[in-house]
């Protein structure tokens, strides 16, 4: 009798001596990957994974949602995982920023994340959003947008050429809430390890233009 949900944990620890980054939630590299999702094809020569039907994967606070996500791991312990969505539906993907109150989510079509470089890729009808606590901050659509996580910076493409309903013209739009003393409340105090890092925007947008408030 088939067995109508799967749920498998794989145990994906990153390789031994690996450099953590300064903004990533650093404890989210020596957690386990777990997946849940209905259906499953594992590769043991390759060292892919192929979950499908409503996929969650967890690892620490990271989180990625889709209709199917294939997870390959390279010889090293470092993992590609790429999130599909499922039709009409966009993937998900949210992490907590370290030392902050502050939680990075993002949607797309597909989602690509390269646990060896730290980046995650949002592509078609993407969206990034900031929030401090359960407050949104900042919100930036795109046709791709990729996320570093080593340093908080994201680059926005317009994807003029494949623009849609969620992009209408291919523009690139951005809503950024004033920071510090300007916002109307006192600067915080940086902690004692050092200052909370900043995310902040690649000086170079889509075709070179400043996006656009909607």
């Amino acid at each position: 009798m088939k067995r109508p949900f799967l749920s498998f944990l794989l145990l994906a620890v990153m390789a031994a001596g690996a450099v953590l980054p300064a903004a990533a939630e650093k404890a989210d590299r020596d957690k386990p990957m777990n997946a849940e999702a209905d259906a499953l094809r594992y590769d043991d020569l390759k060292q892919t994974s192929v979950f499908t039907g409503n996929v969650v994967i967890t690892k620490g606070t990271t989180l990625i949602r889709g209709g199917q996500v294939e997870v390959s791991q390279d010889p090293e312990g470092y993992q590609l995982a790429v999130a599909t969505a499922a039709p009409g539906k966009l993937a998900y993907y949210r992490k907590k920023r370290d030392g902050v109150d502050e939680y990075i989510e993002g949607e797309g079509e597909r989602i690509e994340y390269d646990s060896r470089a730290d980046l995650v890729k949002f592509i078609k009808r993407a969206v990034v959003r900031r929030y401090k606590g359960a407050t949104l901050s900042d919100e930036t659509t795109g046709g791709l947008i990729v996320y570093d996580n080593n340093t908080d910076v994201f680059t926005v493409d317009s994807g003029a050429k494949n623009s849609t309903a969620a992009n209408p013209g291919g523009r690139v739009r951005a809503m950024l809430s004033p920071r510090g003393p300007a916002a109307g409340a006192a600067a915080p105090a940086p902690p004692s390890g050092g200052p909370a890092p900043v995310l902040r925007p690649s000086t170079t947008l889509g075709n070179g233009t400043s996006p656009k408030a909607p």
